[in-house]
């Protein structure tokens, strides 16, 4: 595998999901036109429901009218997987990588994706594994990461959600991924109450030792667009 220019990385704080759906379309493309270093954006999402290109319109259970009222939006995407929630509380992953620079295929992306998770989560003595035939981190008591992706011109976007301190009834609106499987959260296994900047400072060192990259100090603040 190559090491890669110094992947820059972002925390973007708590954003709407449109917002930073923008955001990523904009950096894939610089990045596909060798104008953007590999980025990982890192944030909290406003409450979304998202659904993939395999979601099934039935896993969401509420009404638009109840969505609305708890102030959740729904969108339909272009990852893989089915369909999801985000909001605050959750790390939210988009890392945006050149596959073909790391020599990696679709799928192992996946695996390592699943086991800078499965480290990171070691480091709050959680432990956590992959489910054969499933995309995605598990404990015995439930999901704690979904992961969905999509990849054009072999560079990747969207990417992870990991829950440290989210509020669980959100995935009531749902059948989370179609799987009809509980979630969990760190604050839920362990009895901490995390700030996801801090957890999203930790991934790093997960990360880069996954993906055998360096990043750079993780900047506060969303990328210039006008500088790369």
């Amino acid at each position: 595998m190559t090491l890669v220019t110094v992947l820059r990385s972002y925390w973007l704080g708590r954003a709407g999901y449109e917002q930073v759906w923008d955001l990523q379309l904009a950096l894939h493309s610089r990045i596909v036109a060798g104008n953007q270093p590999p980025t990982l954006l890192l944030l909290e999402h406003e409450p979304v429901i998202t659904v993939g290109r395999h979601g099934e319109a039935a896993n969401v259970y509420s009404s638009s009218g109840e969505l609305a009222a708890r102030g959740v939006a729904v969108h339909r995407i272009e990852r893989g997987g089915d369909v999801t929630f985000h909001g605050p509380g959750q790390l939210i992953g988009y890392p945006l990588l050149n596959l073909k620079t790391l020599g990696l295929s679709v799928a192992e992306y996946l695996r390592r994706l699943e086991d800078s998770l499965i480290i990171l989560l070691s480091d709050f003595k959680i432990t956590a594994a992959r489910e054969r035939g499933f995309t995605g981190v598990w404990h015995e008591k439930g999901k704690l990461a979904a992961i969905g992706i999509a990849v054009k011109r072999w560079v990747t976007f969207h990417g992870f959600a990991l829950n440290v301190t989210t509020d669980l009834s959100y995935f009531e609106l749902i059948n989370p991924c179609g799987l009809s499987r509980p979630v969990t959260s760190i604050q839920q296994l362990t009895e901490l109450s995390l700030d996801c900047k801090q957890v999203a400072q930790q991934y790093l060192t997960a990360f880069d030792a996954t993906f055998g990259v360096e990043t750079s100090e993780l900047t506060s603040g969303w990328p210039s667009l006008e500088h790369g």
